[in-house]
């Protein structure tokens, strides 16, 4: 590497806020410690209201979006929720067949919106989704309608679910092939911002990672603009992501992290100042 290296902005986003306590301990420690540029805000979690506080000394500094849910424990006991397989399957039938009502769909994504409104007393910087669900089928459909509806010339950004150019593993092309295409030409037509890329996809389940590792190797091949999701954790955390997500935390949080982003030439940004 050269001294004259362009840098690079890259958005990096911890996902799942309000999942937990040791989850939202964890984000808004790191966005104190300036290790991240954004965060996603699991509102049908009953700790988002109270969860808040945590960030709301980070208003301005980081991008507080919406991390849309159809498919975790909470979707599931508010009623609207179904398994990963089912929303991806139920997202591009029709109706007749047993698809999701394009009504209902609306109705819940508006909810979330309010939920987030609520507490937040703003709108959401960018909107993602758990499990990557903004991009799918009739989910993508109806966001991409209520977004234009409701915030006229001052939209969120949007995640799509695609890995940047160059290598990537099985799990990102699967993901990109549900939507991403369809997300970015169809917000484009209707004047939406999108991140336009997705790193940071790797298994969660596999404990002999090294997450560091994996980091360094993202930073260094991203292009300009990316964005790169992370699941930081506590010690404390107890759900199916634990490895991983103690692992993010005990690599974010450290100098070795910081001397990644310099070393590679990267800049971690907002996505107000990349996604227009």
């Amino acid at each position: 590497m050269t001294g004259t290296q362009s840098v690079r902005r890259v958005v990096l986003c911890a996902d799942d806020f309000a999942i937990s306590a040791p989850v939202s301990q964890a984000i808004a420690q790191l966005a104190q410690a300036q290790r991240l540029s954004a965060t996603s805000v699991m509102v049908l979690s009953p700790r988002w209201p109270q969860d808040a506080d945590l960030l709301k000394g980070l208003r301005g500094q980081i991008d507080v979006g919406l991390h849309l849910d159809w498919t975790s424990g909470f979707a599931i006991a508010q009623g609207h929720g179904h398994s990963l397989g089912q929303v991806m399957l139920r997202s591009v039938l029709s109706e007749k067949l047993g698809g999701l009502q394009k009504a209902a769909v609306t109705a819940e994504i508006e909810r979330q919106l309010d939920a987030f409104e609520s507490v937040w007393q703003a709108p959401p910087d960018h909107i993602d989704g758990h499990q990557h669900v903004q991009q799918f089928g009739t989910i993508r459909k109806a966001l991409l309608q209520l977004l234009a509806r409701r915030y006229g010339g001052r939209k969120p950004y949007l995640r799509v679910s695609r890995p940047p150019p160059g290598p990537s593993d099985l799990k990102g092309w699967v993901m990109a092939a549900w939507g991403s295409t369809a997300l970015i030409q169809d917000a484009s037509r209707l004047s939406i911002p999108t991140a336009p890329a997705l790193s940071g996809i790797y298994d969660l389940f596999n404990e002999s990672l090294d997450y560091a590792a994996l980091m360094d190797a993202w930073l260094a091949q991203v292009p300009d603009k990316t964005l790169l999701m992370c699941h930081p954790g506590l010690s404390e955390t107890s759900d199916a992501h634990a490895y991983a997500r103690t692992a993010e935390w005990g690599h974010l949080v450290s100098d070795a992290f910081a001397i990644q982003v310099k070393e590679r030439h990267v800049r971690l940004v907002r996505g107000g100042e990349v996604y227009t």
